[in-house]
């Protein structure tokens, strides 16, 4: 079924418009699902009595079903287009979250983040990138910038869920979120579209006979890349590239997770605790924005490598971090939150200069398998860190000498 998308009168390039819907479906599934479950953490924790451990492997397991899905959604992405898979997702992780305030053991509480690991995975990251990726081609870094800022500005969503947490309970907030899922991102999903061939538009709005250049491009692509999920996966730079941005994902991951209680551990209130779980997310979106506008320009990997020096140097200030040098979590917010905002801008489009655009969603959707995998170990780590040895510090520095590691590796990992 095909739709009259002709904007022309407006001179608004259809895929401006998707990227708008990313972004607001980014906005709310990063407030309600990812950053914000950090504001849960301890309510739970005291109805229930499980320990850090427990509690954070639900986050954990919710990573590994999404790794274990994420390779078959890039596939489907790839085959269907994104607008069912988001239509899905969205009503899947909205039943999850009713499910999860009518938690009543440690078994139901783990099966819930499972079938949310279900809906997420089909309207998250690989489904809303493969759309931007392919409605852009010189301008995809901005345009996935401005989507993964809807991860950063998700940040204010967690100081709303900490008042409706104090005010009504934590059951009534999970009810609130998963009925705002229905209600704003369900008729944004609507507004997504495949490739814009399909629709009478060429990647960035360019202007000639779709034919023709359709064909050109697809000529340039067989020259210069054009890789297939196999060919890819044979290749010493893929596996870089995914070691890479897992070990990222793993620290975020962990911080985010668990700022809220490592901050309560060294003495600071719940109330600045708050503020800096919702900054995290906010000052990200320098890195999101200026990465992604600066990777359209300079060497993608140069600024990878950049930003993962920014993640180490904040990974150290929060590590130093105590009840007296309170002041260390405004460098931490500043050098980190820019760091891996700025990562996770640049990923996509490193992904389509390595590998093409033609099998995007299935390779970058290999990718976050891998990463989503390897990512379940961030917040184990941490909780077990805290469970074992009563302080979380030693892990924070442990994770500094791991985004080392990965800078160095980004840096020297060369095109085919």
């Amino acid at each position: 079924m095909r739709f009259n998308l002709n904007w022309k009168p407006f001179k608004l390039f259809y895929g401006w418009l998707i990227v708008g819907a990313c972004f607001f479906i980014t906005l709310y599934m990063g407030g309600a699902i990812y950053y914000g479950f950090t504001a849960f953490f301890e309510p739970i924790a005291n109805e229930f009595g499980w320990t850090y451990t427990q509690i954070s492997f639900a986050a954990s397991l919710r990573g590994l079903e999404m790794g274990l899905f994420a390779p078959f959604i890039g596939i489907l992405v790839d085959r269907w287009g994104p607008r069912r898979l988001i239509f899905s997702g969205v009503v899947i992780t909205s039943l999850a979250l009713i499910l999860l305030s009518q938690t009543a053991s440690l078994h139901m509480f783990y099966g819930v983040f499972i079938l949310m690991a279900i809906g997420v995975s089909a309207c998250a990251s690989t489904v809303l990138m493969t759309a931007v990726a392919n409605w852009f081609r010189k301008k995809i870094g901005i345009a996935n910038g401005i989507v993964a800022c809807g991860y950063g500005f998700s940040g204010l969503l967690i100081l709303a869920i900490v008042k409706l947490i104090d005010m009504y309970g934590w059951r009534m907030a999970v009810d609130v979120l998963g009925i705002g899922m229905l209600v704003i991102c369900l008729p944004l999903s609507l507004l997504v579209r495949h490739k814009p061939e399909q629709y009478g538009y060429l990647p960035d709005g360019e202007v000639g006979s779709i034919s023709t250049l359709s064909k050109a491009l697809d000529s340039a692509q067989t020259v210069d890349v054009n890789f297939k999920p196999k060919q890819a996966l044979k290749s010493r730079s893929f596996w870089r590239i995914a070691l890479v941005l897992a070990s990222q994902h793993m620290i975020v991951n962990a911080v985010v997770t668990h700022v809220m209680p490592y901050l309560g551990t060294v003495s600071v209130a719940r109330t600045k605790s708050k503020l800096v779980a919702s900054a995290i997310p906010l000052m990200s979106i320098v890195g999101r924005l200026g990465l992604g506008w600066l990777g359209d320009r300079f060497d993608k990997r140069r600024l990878m490598a950049s930003a993962f020096a920014m993640m180490v140097f904040g990974l150290l200030c929060f590590g130093c971090t105590s009840a007296i040098d309170t002041w260390l979590l405004v460098p931490f917010l500043i050098l980190f939150g820019i760091g891996y905002g700025g990562i996770s801008a640049l990923r996509p489009s490193l992904v389509r200069e390595f590998f093409g655009r033609s099998n995007f969603g299935t390779i970058f959707g290999l990718i976050i398998g891998i990463i989503m995998l390897w990512g379940i170990a961030g917040p184990l780590l941490a909780g077990f860190a805290f469970d074992n040895w009563g302080s979380y510090k030693a892990i924070w520095f442990v994770f500094a000498g791991l985004a080392t590691a990965a800078g160095l590796v980004i840096a020297t990992t060369s095109p085919m």
